[in-house]
């Protein structure tokens, strides 16, 4: 014969105490245990700047995309670009707000006058989706994409065919 407890009740008056902003989110908790599935065995984390990195890549890999980033933040990726042994920050232009299971992205970018920017934002939209999901198992909510600029092609021959004041 069993007996059956009533439910206690949580006292609703003791304050919740907020865990600190994680840099890292936990994929799998993970138990521990000989007797349990290797692959079961520990935990994963995956850190902010992994997903922002796979989805500047994902971006950057959609034609009609020429930069990424605001109007400053792509000067100083011009100057850095230039400097011996400086490499490309590939998540430059990419914001991410990353839960435990769950994702969102804010996508910063510049295109090519002549290409649809709605075409442009649909397929970066649906790249960094793809990418992001594949790579980190985390499931991505939304991607915003914000067009900051516009390429235009005599843009790129002024630059080539400016004269030297001094020889």
């Amino acid at each position: 014969m069993t007996t059956q407890t009533a439910p206690t009740s949580q006292n609703v008056s003791t304050p919740q105490t907020r865990k600190p902003a994680q840099t890292t989110t936990d994929v799998s908790g993970g138990v521990l245990g000989a007797d349990r599935p290797a692959a079961n065995r520990g935990r994963t984390s995956i850190a902010d700047v992994v997903v922002v990195k796979v989805a500047g890549i994902a971006a950057r890999e959609i034609p009609g995309v020429y930069d990424m980033g605001g109007g400053l933040s792509r000067t100083i990726g011009a100057v850095r670009d230039r400097v011996p042994g400086g490499r490309p920050n590939v998540g430059r232009g990419v914001k991410v707000e990353v839960g435990e299971h769950q994702t969102a992205v804010d996508v910063d970018l510049v295109v090519e006058y002549g290409i649809p920017i709605t075409d442009v934002a649909r397929d970066v939209r649906e790249n960094v989706i793809s990418a992001v999901e594949r790579v980190t198992g985390l499931e991505v909510v939304e991607v915003n994409v914000t067009v900051n600029d516009v390429h235009l092609p005599e843009d790129d021959s002024e630059s080539q065919f400016t004269q030297s004041r001094v020889e």
